[in-house]
């Protein structure tokens, strides 16, 4: 793979303390709340994983978006990174005790969303029929 576009930006650079911290805090939480970060933590927190098991587990996900991802998780402290001096490198991910603090929340949302799931369903059936006239 390319290294090319796989770079972890730092957006914040110049700007302002006070405003930079409120971007860390904004930025965390869209990582935490993204498509596939959600996915890659709940299996982190179970114990080390691997990137191959990473890929089978989370369902859709690219490698490239797995590779970012992981990155982005990495760089804010949630994931560690271990890699095994083997041929080949055997590397596995962990959640760090931020991220195992963060899973309750997290397993929370997943009960919300699953438990309202119909819910929501049906609430979004009654929107569309209601603005389709």
């Amino acid at each position: 793979m390319s290294q090319r576009n796989i770079a972890v930006p730092d957006q914040a650079a110049d700007l302002d303390p006070g405003k930079m911290e409120a971007c860390t805090v904004l930025e965390v939480i869209n990582r935490v709340s993204g498509k596939w970060a959600i996915g890659i933590l709940l299996e982190a927190t179970r114990g080390p994983v691997r990137f191959t098991e990473l890929e089978r587990s989370v369902e859709g996900i690219s490698r490239r978006m797995l590779t970012l991802t992981l990155r982005n998780l990495e760089r804010d402290g949630l994931l560690k990174r271990t890699v095994y001096p083997t041929v080949p490198p055997k590397v596995e991910y962990e959640a760090t005790p931020m991220a195992k603090e963060l899973y309750g929340s997290l397993t929370g949302l997943v009960g919300w969303a699953e438990r309202y799931r119909e819910a929501i369903t049906e609430a979004r059936k009654t929107y569309d029929g209601h603005t389709a006239c």
